[in-house]
């Protein structure tokens, strides 16, 4: 019998963002979850701490909605696992639904996590491999390893490329130095 193989951890998006090619909007929405426990809800799944998680507290599947208030484009959303730590809590299969509301929700992606152990990259692209735009995202996790019932997440992140200056042509700013001042307020 084989062992199938693990889940390969992708890059830390905190890389992705300084190549200056896309930007985190997940403060822009309105997040929602299913269940918590107390003391493990959104705001452990927001604050940037991989020591800290959402845990359901409920049937499956356990959900996690994000509403923007205006039409959005997303192109990834990067989602952080730990088998190591949480076993029978780690999500071994989740659907990613997008849509307008809750009723018309549908789905683009359905992955099999197998023993995850760090971020998971789900890009949100159309048929022609455009970045999406939608209202609102879902993330269903529908079931776990080991057969458990409730489910940790440890970070979620949502990613929008970052469009081109309309006043011309720039080179991207990369540097660190050169971020901090890259915007004009």
């Amino acid at each position: 019998m084989t062992t199938p193989n693990k889940t390969p951890p992708g890059a830390d998006p905190k890389q992705l963002e300084r190549t200056g090619t896309v930007r985190e909007i997940g403060s822009q929405a309105v997040w929602s979850l299913s269940s918590c426990k107390p003391g493990f809800g959104v705001d452990q799944l927001r604050d940037d701490n991989l020591e800290t998680y959402w845990q359901s507290d409920g049937s499956q599947p356990h959900l996690v909605n994000i509403q923007f208030r205006r039409k959005t484009t997303v192109k990834t959303l990067c989602i952080y696992a730990d088998y190591k730590s949480d076993e029978s809590y780690t999500p071994s299969k989740i659907s990613v639904r997008v849509g307008n509301n809750f009723h018309n929700l549908q789905e683009i992606r359905q992955l099999e996590l197998v023993e995850p152990s760090g971020w998971i990259h789900v890009p949100l692209t159309d048929s022609h491999k455009k970045p999406i735009r939608t209202f609102m995202i879902q993330i269903a996790v529908l079931a776990n390893h080991q057969n458990g019932r409730d489910t940790h997440m440890r970070q979620i992140k949502v990613y929008t490329p970052v469009e081109e200056s309309s006043i011309g042509k720039f080179p991207r700013c990369t540097t660190i130095d050169f971020m901090m001042y890259r915007s004009i307020r």
